[in-house]
């Protein structure tokens, strides 16, 4: 059945042009006001005057949902997350405090490899209802659309199980849609040789994950000290020659030539990037590299955050994602834009931009139809906000601004 929605005070709809929105986006090009929108079997079919269709429809028998004035944005769109991973790092705080780094707590038994072995351990069923339970989360907080990585097995069986585990959660329908990528060059399992487990990633594990075709993408965190230049410069050819798509982890902890490499290599999107020159982010940018900024790393590592705001000065393409992992340990995008916009100077609309309309064309909906705008033809995936300022998105980091969700054309009570 046909749903009309109405009494909508501000319509974010950031739905103009084509591709990524580059700069500082324009108010009065993504948000209108007096409309009603009309979705039916999951998409939005009108977006129209509020009383040219209230008019047109309310007599048909479509179903209503009058939103009281409040502003509405798209359905939010997490482009970077680590969904599925057993254990708890919790204790890791403590030893960052005391002036241990990343990598010292990742010899030390700690870091990735720690999770590693917790993962391993869980069954099947037991990754799809902890994700189930995140996804949920991920959902009260305005998330319709999320991409997420394996990564956390590193084996071949231990991978395909969280691959596994993801294609049941995509299929469930009442939590986001998930766009699934392969991250084996996560870290190194422990007792490995280097060489000898970049061997497995290329001629085991990355067969093995095309041939179960769960996979849209694969990963490769490329870093000093975790995979090099040309390590991942072998994995993400040899994955993209088997029809995968690449996106990178790349300059965490310092400038070690991601940026470039990401370039090179054509990648769909960058992450991380914290400490890429400004000459990599541009020619990312003509390559059509976006670069994925995941500022709740550095606030959960205590570090400074790269300029964001400097971005659209200079004209570059970019999003923002949770990095929702065993160290950042939030899958709340008003969150992160709180962090944008209340601590790094970002205008809350390019903020949205990041979290919307930008991550949408690095990761596509499952259907294959637009999404992180909304516009006719798109999917119905839309944020009430619980306010008549459409601003309030991003300024709640401790709850969620949202009074309604609608998923795919469905009214999500919370």
């Amino acid at each position: 059945m046909a749903l009309l929605v109405h009494g909508i005070g501000q319509l974010v709809h950031v739905s103009s042009g084509e591709g990524p929105i580059i700069g500082h986006a324009n108010q009065e090009e993504c948000i209108s006001k007096g409309q009603a929108i009309l979705i039916e079997d999951g998409l939005i079919s009108k977006i129209s005057s509020e009383e040219e269709l209230v008019e047109e429809f309310q007599s048909s028998g479509a179903l209503e949902l009058d939103v009281g004035g409040r502003a509405i944005i798209p359905g939010l769109v997490d482009a970077h997350t680590h969904l599925l991973w057993m254990g708890d790092r919790s204790n890791e705080v403590r030893l960052r405090m005391n002036g241990l780094s990343y990598s010292q707590i990742a010899q030390n038994g700690g870091g990735i490899g720690a999770t590693v072995s917790a993962t391993r351990e869980a069954t099947l069923q037991q990754l799809v209802m902890i994700g189930e339970r995140r996804l949920n989360r991920a959902l009260r907080n305005g998330t319709t659309h999320l991409e997420t990585k394996s990564g956390y097995g590193l084996s071949t069986e231990s991978e395909l199980r969280l691959l596994e585990a993801v294609h049941i959660l995509d299929n469930m329908k009442t939590t986001p849609s998930i766009d699934s990528t392969w991250l084996g060059a996560h870290a190194i399992p422990p007792g490995r040789e280097k060489s000898d487990y970049v061997e497995e990633l290329i001629s085991e594990q990355l067969p093995s994950v095309v041939e179960q075709g769960f996979a849209r993408s694969a990963d490769v965190f490329c870093e000093p000290g975790w995979f090099s230049l040309d390590e991942t410069e072998s994995i993400c050819k040899e994955s993209k020659k088997q029809g995968l798509d690449i996106r990178l982890h790349i300059d965490e902890f310092c400038d070690g030539g991601g940026g470039e490499l990401a370039a090179d290599l054509l990648a769909t999107t960058a992450d991380h990037a914290h400490h890429t020159p400004l000459d990599s982010r541009k020619r990312m940018a003509e390559v059509g590299t976006m670069t994925g900024f995941l500022p709740g790393t550095p606030y959960a590592m205590g570090e400074r955050w790269p300029s964001f705001k400097q971005m659209c000065d200079e004209g570059i393409p970019w999003t923002a994602a949770t990095d929702f992992n065993p160290n950042c340990n939030t899958i709340s995008l008003p969150f992160i834009g709180s962090i944008l916009v209340q601590r790094c100077n970002v205008n809350p609309l390019d903020a949205l931009v990041a979290v919307t309309r930008n991550p949408a064309t690095t990761t596509p909906h499952s259907s294959g139809v637009d999404h992180g705008m909304l516009k006719e033809g798109a999917a119905a995936n839309i944020n009430v906000v619980d306010s008549r300022h459409w601003e309030k998105w991003a300024l709640t980091p401790g709850h969620t601004p949202f009074w309604k969700t609608i998923l795919n054309g469905e009214v999500i009570d919370f």
